[in-house]
């Protein structure tokens, strides 16, 4: 015998009610990913080191903060920083499939589409620069508005066509603290410049030594490194040698009247500590440990540099 209209009703009625229960759930969880993905597009951590930095720059060069000023000039520089990390998504999207590192980011992975990246990147430049123009002042939106361009504009497509891109891109990636430096004081000036050339050379030998443990991901991927033109040595040698030419320009916060004798003797040890890694094992065959070792060095060494501009300005 058949079942009675009335116990087919509940029997259907179950399913759909286990479904309206767990649909909202569903919903919310889907909501929470895409934000998620929206905000992986931006690079977070990128934009951490980036406030860092940025702060630096506004803690060196004002005694007495103006504290509306001084959110402003970070929030738009963040946001800057988030538009261009945003676009170089959009761009590089069939690039990132070939890397380990970049193929779960959002485009690659499908979880967002091309276009979403594209639309955030555009608003997030269309407010960060007014932001920067109006509640900062001209020279540092015109600084950030020229690392966003050279980035996206430039380094982004010349990272397939020549390993020299590296040069063009450590120009936007050392802005933050010289924009932080004229957030503060309204003009470019050498103790500014100084903080931009550690940042300038500091991403020298960082990137040198990513590229020779992701040598394959990036040959496979189109883009042009040094081990693949210059060797493996070769570009050791490079990194070694950038990594001796920052550490007097990061000595010079002290003669310039930033930075007293703390974080000189900071600086110093750091330097040589930095140095000393790109040194050892230098002429070992294999040269993923050398990389990752230097890699790593150069992740501490940053963070330790302004903590101590931090620290000297702080007890001065």
């Amino acid at each position: 015998m058949g079942d009675s209209p009335l116990i087919a009703r509940r029997l259907t009625a179950r399913p759909r009610l286990a479904l309206q229960s767990t649909h909202p759930i569903t919903s919310e969880t889907s909501l929470r990913a895409n934000i998620r993905d929206l905000v992986a597009l931006t690079k977070p951590g990128i934009n951490l080191m980036v406030l860092v930095t940025a702060g630096g720059g506004i803690a060196l060069a004002l005694q007495r903060p103006d504290w509306l000023t001084c959110i402003c000039a970070l929030l738009g520089t963040a946001l800057i920083v988030g538009s261009a990390n945003s676009l170089n998504c959009y761009i590089e999207r069939n690039v990132d499939k070939h890397m380990t590192r970049t193929k779960n980011r959002p485009l690659p992975a499908g979880r967002l589409q091309p276009s979403t990246a594209l639309i955030l990147g555009i608003v997030l430049a269309a407010i960060s620069l007014p932001l920067l123009f109006l509640a900062v002042n001209a020279m540092t939106a015109f600084l950030g508005a020229f690392a966003l361009i050279s980035y996206v504009g430039i380094y982004t497509p010349m990272k397939q066509m020549t390993p020299f891109a590296l040069l063009v891109g450590a120009v936007p990636g050392a802005m933050p603290p010289l924009m932080g430096w004229t957030a503060a004081t309204d003009e470019l000036s050498a103790p500014g410049l100084v903080l931009f050339g550690i940042l300038f050379l500091w991403q020298l030998p960082h990137f040198l030594a990513i590229s020779l443990f992701r040598e394959s991901e990036y040959t496979r991927a189109g883009i042009k490194v040094y081990p693949a033109t210059q060797g493996p040595q070769g570009t050791r040698w490079h990194a070694i040698a950038w990594a001796l030419a920052l550490v007097p320009v990061s000595l010079l916060p002290g003669p310039l009247g930033i930075a007293g004798a703390l974080y000189t003797s900071i600086a110093l040890i750091a330097g040589v500590v930095f140095v000393a890694s790109t040194l050892r094992h230098v002429d070992s065959e294999n040269v993923t440990p050398w990389g990752k070792k230097v890699f790593f060095t150069s992740l501490f060494y940053l963070p330790i540099i302004f903590a101590a501009l931090a620290l000297d300005a702080a007890i001065g």
